[in-house]
């Protein structure tokens, strides 16, 4: 392949997960495996919120978006990522890179909100049960996640666009398994330290403000749950509220490392490491948090294999 100084043209590399390291081939099949996991365990509880009636609640209908964004998220990075391993083939093209990027920005952006207005739909049922079915109305969901989907995307667009218009020097080698936008950065032949600083305040916008409007959230429904006088309402909130505290610490943990700290202060190992975390990693564990520690969910999900067996 032909790679010349600064020319658009020409394709990126993708040099993929973790160059140079030995027995690449098995953390790809476990990727895979994880891959596999995820795209049926997010499909399921889509299905289950869909069909069951009992699902029908403001807090299952935006389970079920973020379920669908974890579903777009992880499957935004890891086919590229296998096919290029199995055909040992890891170019990727300009125009092709830039929509990776900006799939990926999207999702990530519109899961920051999304968890965002899930901390609050649990602060209202706890704090202020009474008000819930008012304030988590049907068109207030629709337009939580209409708010969750375009915020991410007009993000993304902007973003994707202003770090694409940089020109590239050298060889257009990004050390990672998908364009990710500090990855792209790297690459750039002017200096991008003005740009990574407004970075940096959109993820705050992204990741700062979303963290601290959710422990906020949760503080205040820990000390309401405290005031509860039946054991069974108390477990119930706790399990629904961990759950969920456990999925924002391992998603906006690692993608504040990622995008709020400079470049060069961590490695690419240590990038791509954490960039698994929530593009892959996260995704699996979403669906299956949600559904080992919530009885609803689990209770359809057993109806469902019941009926299939009566009818076996």
């Amino acid at each position: 392949m032909e790679r010349n100084n600064g020319t658009p043209d020409t394709d990126y590399i993708l040099l993929g997960l973790f160059p140079g390291l030995q027995h690449i081939g098995l953390l790809v099949y476990l990727i895979l495996v994880i891959y596999l996991t995820a795209l049926t365990a997010n499909s399921l509880l889509i299905c289950l919120i869909w069909v069951d009636s009992h699902l029908h609640m403001p807090m299952y209908f935006l389970l079920s978006q973020l379920s669908l964004i974890d579903l777009v998220y992880i499957s935004s990075s890891v086919p590229k990522m296998i096919i290029n391993y199995s055909l040992g083939k890891y170019s990727i093209s300009r125009i092709e890179c830039a929509v990776q990027m900006f799939f990926c920005q999207t999702l990530g952006g519109a899961e920051c909100i999304l968890l965002t207005l899930m901390s609050y739909d649990r602060f209202v049922a706890v704090c202020n049960p009474l008000c819930y079915p008012l304030v988590m109305s049907p068109k207030v969901c629709l337009l939580m996640t209409v708010v969750s989907w375009v915020g991410g995307a007009l993000n993304s667009l902007i973003q994707t666009i202003y770090t694409m218009h940089f020109p590239v020097c050298g060889l257009k080698e990004i050390n990672h398994f998908f364009c990710e936008m500090p990855a792209i950065l790297k690459l750039s032949c002017e200096d991008t330290s003005d740009y990574e600083m407004t970075v940096v305040v959109v993820c705050i916008v992204f990741t700062l403000i979303p963290f601290s409007l959710i422990m906020a959230s949760y503080i205040r429904i820990f000390f309401t749950v405290l005031r509860m006088n039946s054991p069974d309402g108390k477990n119930k909130a706790l399990a629904t509220c961990s759950s969920h505290l456990t999925v924002v610490g391992l998603y906006l943990g690692t993608a504040t490392v990622v995008y709020m700290t400079p470049g060069s202060s961590h490695t690419p190992e240590l990038d791509q490491g954490l960039s698994m975390i929530y593009t892959i990693l996260t995704p699996m564990l979403n669906p299956i948090i949600y559904s080992l520690r919530n009885k609803e969910v689990a209770k359809a999900l057993r109806k469902i294999l019941e009926r299939k067996c009566t009818l076996m």
